[in-house]
């Protein structure tokens, strides 16, 4: 039995000997990373969570991209509704990147897309995200109806 021990730990180490200095230095100095972006063409809108250099890192994200009523044509700029939802719980020790935008889907004459609204935040530290961020199409404020939580 002792020697059957004796030989498995000798097979380890002679694995671990195989390897350079240069690779445990490299393993040290890997980055984290953790990057989603979404986007819905029919929306006009976009949604980026990235975390980076994070000791620490637990999240829940639910997506919903929707498309109704949607036409095939390219040049049809009345493709019907759309949405993107993105639901963000996330725990974490390092950097963080959350950021959303909105535009036109139609391009004025010189080519480019009206931005409605653009939000970005930028997080380091150790910190909690709770978010949830709607983005529709074709929508009114009578379509839309938020339900607020009240302060205690």
């Amino acid at each position: 039995m002792m020697q059957i021990l004796f030989s498995i730990f000798l097979l380890f180490s002679l694995a671990a000997a195989d390897m350079p200095a240069s690779f445990y230095q490299a393993m040290e100095s890997v980055k984290t990373e953790d990057t989603l972006c979404v986007k819905n063409y029919d929306a006009g809108a976009s949604v980026t969570e990235s975390y980076k250099d994070f000791e620490h890192l637990e999240k829940e994200t639910q997506v919903v991209s929707r498309s109704y009523n949607t036409s095939n044509n390219e040049k049809d700029y009345t493709r019907g509704n759309a949405s993107l939802e993105v639901s963000l719980n996330s725990n974490v020790i390092g950097k963080a990147h959350i950021a959303w935008q909105s535009k036109d889907m139609m391009a004025d004459f010189n080519g480019r897309h009206a931005v409605y609204s653009r939000a970005t935040e930028d997080l380091t530290g150790v910190f909690d995200i709770e978010k949830f961020i709607q983005l529709w199409s074709n929508s009114t404020q009578r379509s839309v109806s938020l339900n607020w939580l009240p302060c205690s």
